[in-house]
């Protein structure tokens, strides 16, 4: 799945300790499927500092969340539950967080509902009111709050490196299975060769072929 974060900068490196506090889903980094919902964060941020806002494209491993070791949490809607947990961390202005949940996906409390959100805890609203007052406008956040769950977050490839990457694999493994080698010398042998140079090269418009066709060329160079 693709994921954006919209901020005043790139992101290459995700620090979690530079995150806010008090947000929806508590201190962590937030991304959203919707790369419209991103460029209006970057754009906010951007004017923060004067400065144009960048959106950051993601990929998620969604296989991750099936870890047993992983804690994650979904919210379909504007419910009950969603608000009793968006009070529960936006009241909670420290760096502990105040549930042990490593994702946390769902609805986005944006600034008019924030507003309704302070309403509600000054008493001015009943919760049954506040929820039935919520405008289904589309909206998702996917919140990652601890360092292992970072791991099913990486940069975006770009179409060629997303490419190579599948190449590599299959001729990896063709290598160590067809001729016995090591995964250390089948990765010496591959990306040391003049077929790999090529192939980085996007001129040659190489990693658009086969990678059989690729692994043929590679044979014919090494000599198998």
């Amino acid at each position: 799945m693709k994921l954006y974060h919209g901020s005043y900068t790139e992101i290459d490196e995700v620090d979690l300790s530079k995150c806010e506090t008090g947000k929806d889903f508590g201190q962590g980094f937030y991304v959203t499927k919707f790369k419209e919902q991103a460029e209006t964060w970057a754009v906010r941020k951007g004017k923060k500092i004067r400065t144009e806002g960048v959106v950051t494209e993601f990929d998620f491993d969604e296989f991750f969340v099936d870890n047993d070791r992983i804690k994650f949490l979904h919210f379909n809607d504007y419910t009950d539950d969603w608000l009793d947990f968006v009070v529960l961390n936006r009241k909670n202005k420290t760096k502990k967080q105040v549930h042990d949940y490593d994702i946390i996906e769902g609805p986005v409390a944006n600034d008019r509902i924030a507003t309704q959100i302070d309403d509600y805890l000054n008493g001015n609203i009943a919760k049954e009111q506040f929820l039935n007052d919520l405008v289904r406008n589309p909206s998702h956040q996917m919140c990652f709050c601890t360092v292992q769950s970072l791991q099913a977050l990486s940069l975006a490839k770009g179409k060629i490196d997303s490419a190579i990457y599948h190449i590599d694999s299959d001729i990896l493994q063709s290598l160590m299975s067809d001729y016995g080698m090591s995964e250390l010398d089948a990765t010496d042998k591959y990306y040391t060769s003049k077929t790999y140079s090529q192939l980085v090269n996007e001129t040659t418009e190489l990693y658009k072929k086969p990678w059989q066709e690729i692994y043929e060329m590679l044979k014919q160079e090494l000599i198998f």
